[in-house]
């Protein structure tokens, strides 16, 4: 019997760092995930911990690095502890990270941001993924989790396969809800991490919001699409899209009408759309 492949880590490691600028302050909250891969044969079979780095210090690693850090993005701090974790440990072989940000915003107060005190606005996640092997530059994953999103007009859904067990109706004019969770591979791990992020989220959403829709798989396509021709700096884009539905309420039983106004919200059962766009060649 041989061991094919083992790894370990410590898992939702939370970090909150405030950065006190002179007329403001940055606030970030990520959770981290941490995996490192490399000899550990002689503890999984021998019971010998002596390369064994416990994950009580990988723990403790997330907040001794973040106090000397200068990284302003969760991408550039993954890619620190990835560092530090290769260089400190000659056993590990190859460590991978993973951040996920909570959306704070300054609150606006009097209509301008206060330079102290924030709001969560939503429960959308900032997301990214750092991996690399020893001797090797890391590769770099970013994305977005939970960016829900609903538009009320210029969606569809037509033509489908109709057989003795469908009971949907077609639609011209629905309700088209869903939460969006994006990942994209950058093709370098030192690019405008933050700046490319925003473009992306931004372009998601306009694609989103303009798009004239015949499915969800047709708008996945297009906002994948549009992202890829517009930010030259990745690789890919894969988006998972759940169907959220609103279904049209029956009022005829109390003799009222409904024209397209009155919906019931459906969290469960939904239907999952998912899709990975690369570049051709």
């Amino acid at each position: 019997m041989t061991l094919a492949e083992n790894s370990y880590g410590k898992s939702r490691v939370r970090l909150a760092k405030v950065k006190r600028q002179p007329d403001h302050h940055d606030f970030r909250e990520w959770t981290v995930d941490i995996l490192l891969q490399g000899d550990f044969e002689s503890c999984f079979v021998a019971g010998d911990n002596s390369k064994i780095l416990p994950t009580d210090t990988m723990k403790n690693t997330v907040y001794s690095l973040a106090r000397t850090s200068s990284a302003d993005c969760m991408e550039d701090f993954g890619k620190e502890l990835v560092a530090y974790f290769l260089d400190h440990n000659p056993q590990v072989s190859a460590a991978r990270v993973a951040l996920c940000e909570k959306s704070w915003q300054h609150l606006l107060a009097a209509e301008k941001p206060h330079p102290t005190t924030f709001v969560q606005s939503s429960g959308e996640c900032q997301t990214t993924q750092i991996a690399a092997a020893r001797n090797a530059p890391p590769s770099v994953q970013s994305g977005l989790d939970n960016l829900v999103i609903l538009k009320t007009a210029g969606s569809e859904f037509t033509g489908f396969i109709k057989d003795s067990l469908t009971t949907l109706p077609e639609s011209i004019d629905r309700l088209f809800a869903t939460s969006v969770s994006a990942r994209w591979n950058y093709a370098s791990p030192t690019v405008s991490f933050v700046d490319l992020r925003s473009k992306i989220r931004e372009i998601l959403l306009n694609v989103f919001a303009a798009h004239v829709s015949k499915s969800v798989q047709h708008t996945l396509y297009a906002m994948g699409e549009s992202v890829l021709a517009n930010v030259s700096e990745i690789e890919d884009i894969e988006l998972t899209m759940p169907n959220k539905h609103y279904l049209l309420a029956d009022l005829s039983r109390f003799g009222q009408d409904n024209p397209n106004e009155i919906f019931v919200p459906i969290d469960e059962p939904h239907g999952t759309i998912e899709a990975r766009l690369r570049r051709q060649g």
